[in-house]
């Protein structure tokens, strides 16, 4: 569980902008106000769930495991999450990684989809689901 963001962002308001982000369509990000939006709503929702489990489809693994660390480091999470172990990989990856366990896992990928799902595990139902396909880039400056 991560810390709570400063934010005026109501928790209703966050979850309907992150629902437009789902596993059927790819919502696309028009400016910069828009990405940090989305990073807000998206620090909110993780910072009020028990853990995440997050799944990354990225080009190869170098870009996989440096989204990967910046969505973990954004969630306020330290993990080592090594990019050698998947040198033998060739092309698409896809990681999938446990908060709760701080456990990844990683195979080749042969989809088309690019980006970062986050699915929040909670007690709360509204905070329940998965959210994504985010950019891979999102948190890299944060």
């Amino acid at each position: 569980m991560t810390t709570q963001p400063s934010t005026n962002l109501p928790v209703e308001e966050a979850l309907q902008l992150l629902k437009k982000f789902s596993c059927t369509a790819i919502a696309t990000v028009e400016s910069e106000i828009e990405l940090e939006q989305l990073r807000q709503a998206l620090l909110l929702v993780t910072s009020l769930s028990e853990s995440e489990n997050l799944g990354i489809c990225a080009d190869n693994a170098q870009q996989g495991f440096a989204a990967l660390s910046s969505y973990l480091k954004a969630f306020g999470y330290q993990a080592d999450c090594d990019p050698t172990l998947a040198s033998d990989l060739q092309g698409a990856i896809y990681i999938k990684f446990n908060t709760q366990k701080m456990s990844y896992y990683f195979d080749s990928y042969t989809g088309n989809y690019r980006g970062v799902l986050v699915s929040c595990q909670s007690d709360n139902d509204m905070l329940l689901g998965t959210y994504g396909h985010f950019p891979l880039d999102l948190f890299a400056h944060f």
